[in-house]
């Protein structure tokens, strides 16, 4: 793990992800397909890089679907941009285990700060849409780290793909 910095226009084949911690259980199979089928489709355009922040709910979700993809496309990547090194410290053991597999299996780890403090998530989201040129969202609500990581995605300029608009 280490810190990483972006560089070299990869923004412009960037993709980030956010969206709430809780998806309704009935619905997580319908976001997971709407959510491939979008990384797909910017695949076929030659989007290479998504970047995760590592959040349980929807970060998790995306960066799991990335992964799995990597089979099928071996030339994209999962970037973990993540707010602090202790950010599971208060999770469950499964929550805590899912995290660790995908922070093993990312191809890098990007720690926006050392530890925990008050802005470090939102920092974690601005470095993910400053280096980003897509947001692909699960967005439900119009309150809440989400809608505030959409609301500055629109402002610097990204293409939006809210998976929620599909239903």
């Amino acid at each position: 793990m280490y810190f990483l910095k972006f560089g070299c226009n990869y923004e412009k084949k960037t993709v980030c992800f956010t969206g709430h911690r809780k998806i309704p259980s009935g619905e997580y199979k319908n976001i997971a397909e709407r959510t491939q089928s979008e990384i797909i489709k910017l695949i076929k355009k030659g989007y290479r890089y998504f970047g995760a922040g590592g959040a349980m709910g929807y970060d998790t979700l995306a960066a799991d679907i990335v992964l799995n993809l990597k089979s099928q496309f071996p030339q994209i990547r999962l970037i973990l941009v993540l707010p602090c090194r202790d950010q599971s410290k208060s999770w469950s053991e499964t929550d805590k285990n899912i995290y660790n597999q995908i922070r093993e299996d990312a191809d890098k780890i990007v720690y926006t700060s050392e530890k925990y403090d008050r802005g470090c998530m939102f920092k974690r989201n601005r470095h993910l849409v400053d280096h980003s040129s897509v947001c692909i969202c699960y967005l439900i609500s119009q309150t809440g780290g989400t809608a505030y990581t959409v609301e500055y995605s629109k402002k610097q300029g990204l293409q939006i793909i809210n998976i929620t608009d599909f239903a």
